[in-house]
Formats: C-alpha cells, structure tokens, sequence
C-alpha cells in the first residue's frame, strides 16, 4: 500500500512537471516573432530523498523552476553595438539634412581640387553668375541691362549666401532638439528601468530568476536606452541592475542604483551632465553623441568656411571696386559673416561703378572684379581662405559629402555587425520553431506515458482495495 501510494504521487508531480513544459513550449511558439523575447525552458529535478522500508526513495520529479536562456555576455556586446550604431546613424542623418540645406549636390566624377558640380540655385552657381556678370558688364559698361543684370546677380548671391547660414543653424537647431528629445526619453527609460528593477526585487526576493518576463523588458530597455546613451550595466543581489555612464577619466557615474534613479540626465547646450551630484557624461556613442559630434563638427565647421568665404568676397571685391577707397564699396563692409553679407546700400544701377573714376567706356574696376573669379587665395598671405572662390566652396561642399559618405559606409558596416552579435544572440536566446516543435512533441509522449503508468496504479489499487478481499 505505501507502495502504490507513493508510486502515485510520483506519477502525478511527473504529469504537472510535463504539463508545465508543455504550457512554456507553448508560450515559445506565441513568442516566435518578438524580438525582445528570450526562449524558456523547464528545469526539472527533485525535492531530495526520504527513508523508507525499502530503502532511501527519491521524492519524485517536479518542474523546480523556469529559467531563460541567455548568454549576458552576447547581451552586453549588443547594448554596445547597438550605441556605436546609433551615432553614426544620426551622424548620418545630420549630414543629409546639411546637404540638403545648403542645397548642393557632389558630381562624384570630378577631380579632388576642382569644384563641384552643383545644383543650379546653391551657392556655387550663384558666384560664377555674380562673376560673369561683372565680366559682361566689362564689355558693355554703359548697358543699363548690363547694370541691372549685375546688381540683380549680386542680391541673389547674397540672398543664397545667408539663406545657406539660416538653414544650417536651423540644422543645428534642429540636433539641439532632436538631443533635448532625446534626453527626456533617456530619463523616462532611467525611471521605468529603476521600476522594473523594484519589481524583480519584490518577485526575486524568495526566488531568484524567477522574474523572467520582467528581466526580457529590462533587456529591451537598456537596447533603446544604449541607442541614444552609452551605459554598462552590473547585477546587484536581489537581481536588480546598477546602471552606469562614464566621466571623462573613466569613472562611473551611477544613473540607476536597483530602485532609485540617482539624479537626471540634462543636456547643458554643449554636453551632458547626470548622476548625483552632476557630472559631466563622457560620450562615445548613442545618438546623443551622434547629433552633438555633427553638429559642433562637420555643420559648424561648414558654417565657418561659410562666413571665411563671404569675408573674402566682401573684402576682395571692395578692393577691387574701391581701390582708392574713396569712391564706395560694393559690398557692405560691416557684412563679414554669410549671415550679414549683402551689397552696400548706395549701390545703385545709376552709380554702378566700371571704373574708378575714368573716362565712359573705361572698364578697369569691372575687369578687376571679375578677375577675382580666377584668384587664387592663402591665408599664409593674409587672406580668409585658401584656392580660388569658387574651388574653396567646392572644396567644402566635397567635404561635407566625404562626411556623409563616410557615415553611410559606417552605418552600413556597423548594422552588419550588430546583426552578426544579434543574430549570435538568437541562435542562443531565439525561439526556434523546429526545436520547439521537437520540444513539444517529446513533452507531449512524456506526459502520456505518465499518464499510462497512472492508469496502472490505478487499476492495481483498485484491485487491492475492492478485489483483494473477494479472492
């Protein structure tokens, strides 16, 4: 009798042992698509061994536990990539949206020092038209249409000059947004992250690892987290997570202590502070990282080139114009900067200068200004730029370009990489359908065959109960 009993007790811990794994199976195969999902499994074993008349029994097999499959150090290398990923992505994205404000394209087929072909309303075209005109107003001094044609290439020149420097300070204001975005977004993850680790603690506290739902949201978390900030992570007892950034010597800064968020992140206009008390973030990744490098970079050095180029022009084409510098300038000489550059108020079609002062007919100013088209600069010499007007912007649009291009093969390269850690990751932590069904199927003939060998105790305690004593 204590037999059949204990035989039956065993059998029926099997049945719920084989039935839990069939239920975690399943929850595997709902599970196939999400990504952020890592496969479970049942963890069998017993409770021990007791004495009895026959000898040491074991107490029978029993589901101990669910436990996830996961290999944290393929989860740290892809929190990783996935920041480096995001910089070059907005690195990338910052680019485009100078190219697109400056509005050039890049002939890729022309030759390094020459200038880029461009769109027919950027910058570039708008000085060879400025140049040209004052080389027809060369040979036809006396043309009214000449004057106005000249004046009016002129007004779009520096009308193109300062609407190039509107839109990329607003591309930078726009990154100034994106990264403020971006930083509310980062605090709003710090706190859900201290949540869940609250919640793992609670659930954990007699059962360590057994918040597994929670620990797959916390991971999905800290991926979107390391997209826009980079961090590391360490496992605190209780199964919570101290999450940390660095200063710039390398020391940590504590963001998430388990529960708690330990201060804010702030964006200060130039970096980042957090952690308590604030200190400034070192950044070598996520997409903060990224908006901040172009846009103090790439974007800021173009603007200065901007500004270094309508310097040249302004006082080029003034001494050319104004040789005695006593006859008026053509440009406003205050207009030092793309973004105040403009022509001098008393310039007028009627006063329109050929020459300084020569007889009708007489060219020398004219020809003297247009000359500038084939001038070459160097700051050893005191000027503001380097090469020719036209071959210094080509110059700085190709670079511009380089940038871009360089950030497209990086984040082209980059995404491989993360896919290779990810795609690593889920041949650990991914659901795969095949071994899943295998799974099943096995789980399945485990629970008949408990289910069969119930069915015989059954029947031979009902033989002992309501048979036995009829023989």
């Amino acid at each position: 009798m204590p037999g059949l009993y204990a035989s039956i007790n065993t059998t029926v811990k099997a049945l719920t042992a084989h039935s839990r794994a069939i239920e975690v199976t399943g929850k595997n195969l709902a599970n196939v698509n999400n990504p952020d999902y890592a496969r479970q499994r049942v963890v069998y074993g017993d409770r021990g061994m007791i004495e009895t008349p026959m000898g040491p029994e074991s107490l029978g097999l029993e589901a101990l536990g669910i436990e996830q499959v996961r290999d944290a150090m393929l989860d740290r290398q892809l929190v990783r990539e996935i920041g480096l990923k995001g910089s070059v992505e907005a690195q990338q994205s910052a680019f485009r949206r100078a190219q697109a404000g400056l509005g050039e394209s890049i002939d890729r087929a022309s030759s390094a020092n020459e200038s880029s072909a461009t769109a027919g309303n950027g910058v570039a075209a708008a000085i060879d038209d400025f140049f040209n005109a004052f080389q027809s107003f060369a040979a036809r001094p006396t043309d009214g249409g000449e004057r106005q044609t000249l004046l009016q290439k002129a007004g779009i020149l520096t009308d193109r000059f300062r609407l190039a420097d509107e839109r990329l300070d607003r591309v930078q204001s726009d990154l100034d947004s994106l990264i403020s975005s971006d930083v509310a977004a980062v605090n709003r993850t710090l706190s859900t992250l201290a949540e869940i680790n609250s919640q793992i603690g609670r659930f954990e506290l007699h059962a360590p690892g057994s918040a597994i739902d929670l620990r797959d949201q916390r991971q999905a978390l800290l991926e979107q987290l390391s997209a826009k900030l980079p961090i590391e992570y360490s496992e605190l007892p209780g199964g919570q997570l101290q999450i940390v950034a660095k200063d710039g010597v390398g020391a940590d800064i504590v963001l998430v202590d388990g529960p708690a968020v330990q201060g804010t992140v702030a964006f200060t206009g130039t970096g980042l502070t957090a952690g308590s008390p604030a200190t400034a973030v070192a950044l070598a990744g996520g997409s903060i990282h990224g908006s901040l490098t172009a846009r103090d970079g790439t974007v800021q050095t173009l603007r200065d080139e901007l500004d270094a180029l309508a310097r040249q022009l302004v006082i080029a084409v003034n001494d050319a114009y104004n040789p005695t510098g006593a006859t008026g300038d053509f440009f406003a000489a205050a207009g030092l900067s793309a973004a105040a550059f403009a022509v001098d108020s008393s310039v007028t079609v009627a006063n329109l200068k050929a020459s300084d002062g020569g007889a009708a007919g007489n060219n020398t100013v004219a020809l003297a200004v247009a000359a500038l088209a084939h001038q070459t600069f160097s700051t050893a010499g005191g000027d503001e730029i380097d090469g020719t007007l036209s071959g210094f912007f080509g110059q700085s649009v190709i670079k511009l370009g380089e940038a871009l291009a360089t950030a497209t093969a990086r984040v082209e390269d980059q995404a491989g990489i993360e896919r290779l850690v990810r795609g690593q990751r889920d041949a650990v932590s991914g659901v795969s359908l095949d071994e899943e069904m295998a799974n099943l199927v096995k789980y399945q003939r485990s629970f008949q065959a408990s289910s069969r060998v119930f069915t015989v105790l059954d029947q031979l305690l009902d033989n002992v109960v309501n048979q036995l004593g009829r023989v």
